[in-house]
């Protein structure tokens, strides 16, 4: 819903997908690795021309930084426009990031607005940073409370996941055992 609503309001030519490597910050319990993560990305998107999926930061190595995907994106195409997507959630936390004026300097960084995450306040949360709230373009986000860490709780709980994630993913996740 997040990649789609970016597309549509912020007039973007595709979104991609980049799953982590390594999450730098936290450990998931139960984590399938970033091969099942590549897999389930390229089956969440699959047939839909407005996304594709990236494996550079697998192909990388090592912990997952924006700051170093962003870079490698503009080595392997300068002439690219680039726009990060974050949740107003996370958007808040930039400053705490790897190098965040860098991320600013390589890309424009596009917030979902969501309850709890308005824009005054990611731009307060942004504004220490050079060129911080200059650099943030804001797009609405329906109210749709699903969160990646409540679908690994339900597959554990042996609940239904349909419609909180595309088909072909539950079907991969059922498939491989996953979060069980």
């Amino acid at each position: 819903m997040c990649a789609q609503e970016a597309h549509a309001q912020l007039g973007l030519d595709r979104v991609t997908w980049i799953p982590t490597n390594v999450p730098p910050h936290k450990e998931l319990e139960g984590d399938p690795g970033p091969s099942v993560r590549l897999e389930l990305c390229e089956r969440a998107v699959a047939g839909d021309d407005r996304f594709d999926v990236s494996a550079v930061e697998l192909e990388r190595g090592g912990p997952s930084f924006t700051v170093d995907t962003l870079g490698a994106l503009r080595d392997q195409a300068p002439e690219d426009e680039l726009i990060f997507i974050a949740g107003g959630d996370m958007a808040r936390s930039l400053p705490n990031w790897r190098e965040p004026e860098r991320i600013l300097s390589l890309a424009t960084f596009a917030v979902a607005e969501r309850a709890g995450a308005g824009r005054r306040d990611i731009s307060e949360q942004l504004a220490s940073l050079t060129g911080g709230a200059a650099e943030v373009a804001f797009f609405a986000m329906p109210r749709i409370d699903v969160s990646s860490s409540d679908v690994r709780r339900r597959v554990a709980e042996g609940r239904p996941i349909r419609y909180l994630v595309p088909d072909a993913v539950a079907e991969a996740i059922e498939e491989r055992g996953l979060y069980r």
